[in-house]
């Protein structure tokens, strides 16, 4: 039994978020108020965030993980950085859709509690992505660097952009849609090759290959800045007054803004990656 697996300072925040994670979960479900998709989305990800974690914990307290077949630190590293974005994703969205003011009942009260946990459950997370993250000269798994955290947040961030895209019927926003899905596709593959350790079968070295689709995904995310706009608004630039709720220029301004966040993701990520090959 390996106790510094619980008293290591990256333990202690993975206590937190478990126990912080079950605490909103436990306390949305007997408040009765996760339905419809966003809440169901909640509910996930409070539940996903706990149950991986515990199994992250109960496998280095045993010393089961290096029997695995995977790059144990780049999969902790990863997810950490995938459940600090998931857990800040619902702490915004949770309150915005479910809690309504004045909040006076005990419903919204557990509400509001579930709120908070679920802000300190992202602190914890975000604690241990800055102690697990790889400092400059480190020789360290490449998803605990910061081009390999970036990687994780550009797919992220291309799921939420699948999440909104609901109408897309002109020639420009097609090539978005296949911008998204290209970038999202190859982002994926590396971080999966990363983890199953099969980035050895690669017919050429990883910070090389990675300078080149970074500042290829940099240019097919430039052109889809200025495309989706363009292509999405130009018929009706207000928003609607009479829009229904989810209302459909609401999602195209927030595939938008989700664009232009993968664009300065795939910049910082290219000058990184730079900085690894040539300097």
């Amino acid at each position: 039994v390996n106790l510094r697996a619980l008293t290591s300072w990256v333990g202690i925040a993975r206590l937190a978020a478990v126990v912080l994670s079950c605490l909103a979960f436990s306390l949305v479900a007997s408040a009765g108020s996760f339905r419809g998709p966003y809440g169901t989305w909640c509910m996930f990800t409070w539940c996903f965030c706990f149950v991986v974690t515990l199994l992250v914990l109960l496998l280095e307290l045993l010393e089961l993980y290096p029997k695995l077949p995977l790059s144990w630190d780049d999969f902790t590293s990863a997810f950490s950085m995938l459940a600090a974005l998931m857990i800040f994703t619902s702490s915004v969205v949770f309150p915005a859709i479910f809690i309504s003011s004045p909040c006076n009942s005990s419903k919204c009260a557990r509400q509001a509690v579930a709120t908070t946990a679920s802000c300190l459950c992202f602190l914890a997370y975000a604690v241990e992505v800055g102690l697990t993250r790889a400092k400059p000269g480190d020789i360290s798994s490449f998803l605990s660097t910061v081009p390999g955290l970036l990687k994780v947040f550009e797919a992220y961030v291309a799921c939420l952009i699948f999440s909104l895209l609901d109408h897309y019927n002109t020639p420009g926003q097609m090539w978005c849609v296949a911008v998204y899905s290209i970038c999202f596709i190859f982002t994926l593959l590396i971080i999966i090759f990363t983890i199953g350790r099969c980035l050895s079968s690669l017919p050429c070295q990883l910070d090389q290959m990675l300078v080149g689709y970074n500042f290829l995904a940099l240019l097919m995310y430039i052109t889809a800045t200025v495309i989706w706009p363009l292509y999405s608004f130009k018929d009706q630039g207000k928003r609607p007054n009479n829009c229904s709720r989810p209302c459909p220029w609401d999602n195209k301004l927030g595939v938008t803004f989700l664009t232009i966040f993968n664009l300065i993701a795939y910049l910082v990520d290219l000058i990184y990656s730079s900085r690894m090959v040539f300097i």
